[in-house]
């Protein structure tokens, strides 16, 4: 393991093995010592079957995850699960590129990817100073902005994507005003297609009360319309298992007692659980086995 950057801020991780090959967009479930699991871009190149590169930007009010992450020394050994891809990287003659902070991540390896396809390819990266934008020293040369808040001001997505041209496939990921501008923007450009991965999860829409009873514990908890299952949950039950909160990861599924489950996502397909992270009630109450 290894620190590159501010060693405060971000964490740069090889674990030298052999292990299953990977595609661009795959990211790894790292099982933490303390029982936590969290989800990391592999962030390095996809033809080296012997390292698994991910990096961790330290976050001291977060959760926890990526403090503990940058506890550890070059001997220290972690459990991981994967590769596995929730934003795949699919071959087209033409890519734009939108990177925002540690959003690079899974770029990267899509940038090199299109680089090797011939295909027409441009990428901008986008964060508040150049200082916080990771792995400066690693872009690809040529068909690269760089484009800072303290530089350029805030971006306008609009103009991000004027250029774009048909056919092209747009790929970003960034905070939540990043994707929600580039997807609002994109509504208006023909033949685009627009993959994205958030850093966390959309906020929820057309959502209602409703009341979830955990059979176990013998308590019922009240759903505001924009809170999710999980989050009423955590605030009685902090340790409830849950990682990536946006539907893909499986980790938060939960059996289902009693009622009826909206489900929001393609990976919640019923057969008696659901994701907490995401999923709802369809009625007024929901018995879960916890």
């Amino acid at each position: 393991m290894s620190s590159v950057a501010d060693a405060s801020k971000l964490l740069d991780c090889s674990s030298i093995r052999f292990g299953p090959g990977w595609q661009p967009g795959c990211h790894l479930d790292v099982l933490l010592p303390s029982g936590r699991r969290r989800q990391y871009s592999l962030c390095g190149d996809p033809a080296d079957l012997r390292t698994y590169r991910i990096a961790v930007r330290r976050l001291p009010d977060g959760g926890g995850g990526s403090v503990e992450m940058h506890r550890m020394t070059e001997v220290s050994t972690v459990r991981v699960r994967g590769p596995r891809n929730a934003f795949p990287f699919l071959p087209r003659e033409r890519y734009m590129f939108l990177a925002g902070g540690i959003g690079i991540t899974p770029i990267l390896p899509m940038v090199t990817a299109a680089d090797r396809l011939g295909a027409d390819w441009r990428l901008v990266y986008t964060g508040r100073t150049r200082a916080s934008l990771p792995f400066l020293d690693e872009r690809p040369s040529g068909r690269v902005l760089v484009r800072t808040d303290d530089e350029h001001g805030l971006p306008d997505c609009t103009d991000l994507l004027r250029d774009v041209e048909p056919g092209t496939a747009v790929c970003c990921c960034g905070p939540a005003p990043m994707i929600d501008g580039v997807r609002a923007a994109g509504t208006a450009l023909p033949e685009t297609t627009l993959y994205y991965e958030r850093f966390a999860p959309a906020p929820i829409v057309d959502g209602w009360p409703f009341e979830v009873e955990l059979r176990r514990g013998e308590q019922v908890l009240g759903v505001p319309d924009d809170r999710s299952v999980l989050d009423v949950i955590r605030d009685e039950r902090p340790a409830v298992a849950y990682s990536c909160g946006q539907g893909f990861c499986g980790t938060c599924r939960t059996a289902v007692l009693a009622g009826n489950v909206d489900r929001r996502v393609p990976s919640d397909p019923g057969e008696g659980t659901m994701l907490i992270c995401v999923s709802r009630a369809s009625g007024g109450r929901i018995t879960l086995d916890l």
